[in-house]
Formats: structure tokens, C-alpha cells, sequence
């Protein structure tokens, strides 16, 4: 018998993707954490994220500034102010596998996940982690890999990590969003992302 039998609580990859799976259109708000060791704090940039068909990823930036980057495709385009700059998803790989992951994981397409990324679930159904490991070379050489945390059927939380060290990246969304209102210590909003 082996040591580990899986319970009826257990997840795995094929789990998680069945419950992130909706359809387009679609919004949630974010709260994104930039760390740098310049920073007496972390930098807090908050708004919406919006796929309204599914092609389309909107990253729409409201505070401390304000920001449109619309992604289809292959293309980005930020807007700021009065200034609008496109250009192609295959000068910044990152972006190009953001769209990829959100847009596979959306539409429950295991599939596309699988043909860009090595998959790992971990956890139970009240608290789960899905690691996304690039198998692109030049997106890998950009990113170690995007680990999502959540439970149930909610994402809760990404966290992106540079290949070559730097800095964490964590975005947090939907009720960890929210609940990040009025929150500004950057160690209790990181606790926001995996605590659940």
C-alpha cells in the first residue's frame, strides 16, 4: 500500500483548471505588490483586470496612476494620459505568456497550458497552489515560473519570479483584492496572497 493515498479533499492540476474555467466577458479587480530594495515599501498599484472576449486581455491601472494595457492579438497596447504605444508581444515574451496562462486558464484549456508550461498542483480544496514553469526558452529566460494560489473555485493570487533573481511579483484578486483595501503593511498583504 502506498505511503500517500490521495483523499476526496486532494487536488490536482485537471481540479483547479475545471473550477477557473470562465467564460468571456469577465472582470476581476487586482492588487499588485512591486518590492525592490530602492523602495522603503512596496510599490501598490491597484485596478481591474477585464477579458471581455476571448482574445482580449484589459489590465486596467487606476491607482497611484492611471493605465490601460490592452492585449490581442500579439499585440500590447498601453495607454497613459494622452500617449498611446503598441507594440509586438514577441519583443517582451513575459507579456505573451501572461496572456497565454490567463486566457488557457479562463477557458479551462489544459491543453495550452500544458504545450507552454510544466504544471504542478499541490494542496486541497480549500487552499491550492498550480505552478506554471515556462518550456519556452526565451519566456524561461525572462521567468522561473507564475504560481497561483487559491481556493475553491477562486484564484486569490499570482506570484511571478524572474529567472535571474529580483524581485517577486505578486498580484492579488478577487476577495484578496478586496480585502487588501485599507491594507498597507506589504508583509500582510503578501500573507493576503497564500493565507486565504
Amino acid at each position: 500500500m502506498p505511503a500517500f493515498a490521495a483523499t476526496p479533499d486532494t487536488v490536482d492540476s485537471g481540479w483547479i483548471l475545471a473550477r477557473l474555467a470562465h467564460p468571456a466577458p469577465m472582470q476581476t479587480p487586482f492588487v499588485e505588490l512591486r518590492d525592490s530594495s530602492l523602495l522603503k515599501a512596496p510599490l501598490r498599484i491597484s485596478g481591474e483586470y477585464r477579458r471581455p472576449d476571448v482574445a482580449t486581455l484589459v489590465r486596467e491601472v487606476r491607482s497611484p496612476y492611471a493605465e490601460t494595457t490592452t492585449i490581442r492579438e500579439g499585440q500590447a497596447t498601453i495607454v497613459r494620459g494622452q500617449r498611446s504605444r503598441s507594440f509586438s508581444l514577441a519583443r517582451v515574451p513575459e507579456l505573451a505568456g501572461l496572456q497565454a496562462s490567463f486566457g488557457a486558464l479562463l477557458a479551462g484549456d489544459r491543453a495550452t497550458l500544458e504545450r507552454n508550461y510544466r504544471i504542478d498542483a499541490t494542496g486541497t480544496r480549500q487552499r491550492w497552489t498550480l505552478t506554471l514553469v515556462p518550456r519556452d526558452a526565451a519566456l524561461a529566460a525572462k521567468l522561473r515560473d507564475i504560481v497561483l494560489h487559491g481556493r475553491g473555485a477562486e484564484l486569490r493570487c499570482f506570484e511571478t519570479e524572474p529567472a535571474h533573481g529580483g524581485d517577486t511579483q505578486r498580484t492579488l484578486l478577487a476577495s484578496a483584492a478586496r480585502a487588501a483595501d485599507g491594507v498597507a503593511d506589504g508583509k500582510a498583504l503578501a500573507a493576503l496572497c497564500t493565507a486565504g
